[in-house]
């Protein structure tokens, strides 16, 4: 689709040599001899960009220029006159004109000036399109009663400056729950910057949180910002808090205290304005208990607690979760969106999903890709998928045994068949979840003679 361009001038003679050239360069035109006759084309027509004379018989440039800006703010405008002014073209620029060219024209300078506002002209509207998506990526799906609850608390503790704990399982969402937070506080403009506390190992997240020194220590060959400092006047996410070590919590709850840090190998105290959210899935309290885990650094970051629902407690979302990623896919990859029959949502809902909604994205996903049809069939579920469905339902403890030793081992033996399958046979991840050392795990799997993937 061609631009159009609307050309605003009293000397016909110039209206026919714009939309002459212009007209070569492939863009479309349409020309207004006063101001208001000018308004009334921008409502009618919506021009991607206005040549706007400054003297015309009644309504002059600059009160026509601000009613463009005023209504239809996304209109560039290029301002002509042949009695310009310095001061004139500094007030048409204060008031939102993308440039100002003096008569005679030089059409060169035209085409210039046309092709540049024509091009910010599609990067705002590009960077528009991108920050409507951002905030569609950000939005939590859902209509069940817990996610409506913790739209509804998060639309009071956004606007704050509020410390905030968002704990939940792995693949709940928390770092979307931390996004919409930052996206809708007084700080949205300002940098998120995410520290995954998991990911970074422990001789390095002070680096990585407070920075370092040139020649702090060996590899050091040039000084670095920590995320503290990156995200000065915005918010920082640290996520799976509980993995940090008990020296980096000591540094990390000094900050929050003294809202001032040190560079790893500096001595010089950095003044810093960060909102925290924390996020982390595990037990706070059990970790405290064990030692791992700093009470101060708990009361100072839990000022105010979000707990995310397990996707097995809103079961009721998943059909609008499965409707985002089919839709998103698409879109993502230009391709034409696919549907999932009846059957193929049944089986889903019956599943408990343990890796919570990354799992139904993942899954959906596979079906996706592995899927050449345009409607996903009961055939295209992975069979392993529909084993561990059934089982999970069947799943009940045998209380039909003689003893109740034997009745004991029964129901362990189910148990933990059950968990390895939530955990696709991984035994390290299994006996975390469980709460048991690996080696007693891996004896109790050795011991009833199950067979189980070796952990990569």
């Amino acid at each position: 689709m061609n631009k159009t361009i609307l050309i605003v001038d009293d000397e016909e003679s110039i209206c026919q040599t714009l939309e002459g050239i212009l007209t070569d360069e492939g863009y479309e035109t349409v020309a207004a001899g006063t101001g208001e006759e000018a308004l009334r084309v921008v409502e009618e027509e919506l021009p991607n960009l206005v040549l706007l004379d400054i003297w015309l018989p009644g309504m002059d440039g600059i009160e026509v220029l601000k009613a463009i800006k005023g209504s239809h703010p996304q209109v560039q405008v290029v301002m002509m006159s042949g009695h310009g002014t310095i001061e004139t073209a500094v007030k048409a620029t204060k008031l939102g004109a993308f440039d100002f060219i003096e008569k005679p024209l030089s059409l060169e300078k035209v085409i210039l000036a046309v092709n540049n506002a024509l091009a910010l002209a599609g990067l705002e509207e590009e960077n528009l399109l991108l920050k409507q998506k951002v905030r569609h990526e950000y939005e939590l799906t859902g209509n069940s009663g817990p996610i409506q609850e913790l739209k509804e608390m998060i639309g009071i503790v956004a606007p704050t400056n509020a410390w905030i704990l968002i704990m939940g399982e792995n693949g709940t969402g928390k770092e979307l729950v931390a996004r919409s937070i930052h996206r809708q506080g007084r700080r949205a403009q300002k940098p998120f910057i995410e520290v995954n506390c998991a990911a970074i190992p422990e001789d390095l997240i002070e680096s990585e949180l407070f920075g370092h020194e040139r020649g702090a220590f060996t590899g050091a060959t040039a000084k670095k910002r920590g995320k503290f400092d990156l995200a000065n006047e915005g918010t920082i996410f640290l996520d799976e808090v509980a993995d940090m070590s008990l020296k980096a919590q000591a540094k990390v709850l000094r900050i929050l205290q003294e809202k001032k840090f040190e560079r790893v190998g500096g001595s010089r105290l950095i003044p810093t304005d960060v909102r925290v959210l924390a996020a982390t899935n595990k037990d706070l309290e059990k970790e405290m208990e064990a030692g791992r885990f700093r009470q101060d650094l708990f009361y100072r970051l839990n000022v105010i607690p979000l707990r995310i629902p397990p996707l097995r407690d809103r079961k009721e979302d998943i059909p609008l979760l499965i409707d985002r990623f089919l839709k998103d896919f698409a879109f993502k990859e230009g391709e034409t969106e696919k549907r999932i029959t009846d059957e193929v949502m049944a089986v889903l809902m019956r599943h408990n999903w343990p890796g919570n909604i990354r799992e139904l994205k993942n899954i959906i996903e596979r079906l996706i890709i592995t899927t050449p049809a345009t409607v996903i069939s009961k055939d295209d579920i992975p069979p392993l998928f529909e084993e561990r469905n059934a089982e999970t339902a069947a799943f009940e403890p045998d209380i039909t045994s003689d003893s109740f030793r034997g009745a004991k081992q029964d129901f362990e033996r189910q148990y933990i068949i059950r968990k390895l399958q939530e955990f696709d046979g991984n035994i390290s991840r299994t006996a975390e979840a469980i709460g048991l050392e690996r080696s007693h795990l891996h004896k109790k799997i050795k011991g009833y003679g199950l067979e189980v993937k070796s952990d990569s």
